[in-house]
């Protein structure tokens, strides 16, 4: 394991959500960000409205920023959001999963929780130096972020969608 749980976590949550924007959009629903909240085990209140739909929506591109950044800019990103959302860390256990950070109320708006718990995985990332986990696609037709979480470094497509396409792109130039 490269980071912990939690940092994972939230780190798999944020290009989840960042690449929910590349075609086609995956995140146009109330049902849809049900799903995503359940799929990435977030917890605290909800509103399941169009409003947090909207604010949540609303993150991808701070987020996609974030993510893409170069250390000293990631710094200076993740002290503004940690600050203007007063994220204060304490420890919790929640759902089956022992301590672990979180920095906002779980009454805090979602949008909100997302932010914080991407920044605190962000904080992590930059004091372990490792900003080079996080690429975007090597599919020239995607802008789609990349967390390479595996231990040789080798994941390059944010999905097999674009590794696949790129594959059979390869193999029919090869045989044309």
């Amino acid at each position: 394991m490269v980071f912990t749980h939690d940092t994972e976590a939230s780190l798999l949550a944020a290009v989840a959500l960042v690449n929910s924007a590349e075609p086609p959009d995956t995140l146009t629903t109330p049902a849809q960000l049900d799903a995503f909240f359940v799929a990435h085990r977030h917890s605290g209140d909800r509103t399941h409205d169009d409003a947090e739909l909207a604010s949540v929506r609303g993150l991808r591109a701070p987020l996609r920023a974030l993510l893409t950044a170069d250390r000293d800019e990631a710094v200076t990103q993740v002290n503004a959001i940690l600050a203007g959302r007063h994220a204060v860390p304490r420890l919790v256990r929640h759902d089956g999963w022992d301590y672990h950070l979180h920095a906002t109320d779980p009454s805090a708006p979602l949008a909100d929780r997302i932010a914080v718990e991407t920044a605190m995985a962000m904080v992590d990332v930059i004091r372990a130096d490792e900003l080079s986990r996080l690429t975007v696609c090597a599919d020239a037709a995607c802008d789609g972020i990349v967390l390479d979480l595996s231990r040789n470094r080798s994941r390059r497509y944010c999905s097999t969608t674009c590794g696949n396409r790129l594959a059979v792109a390869a193999y029919r130039a090869r045989r044309a």
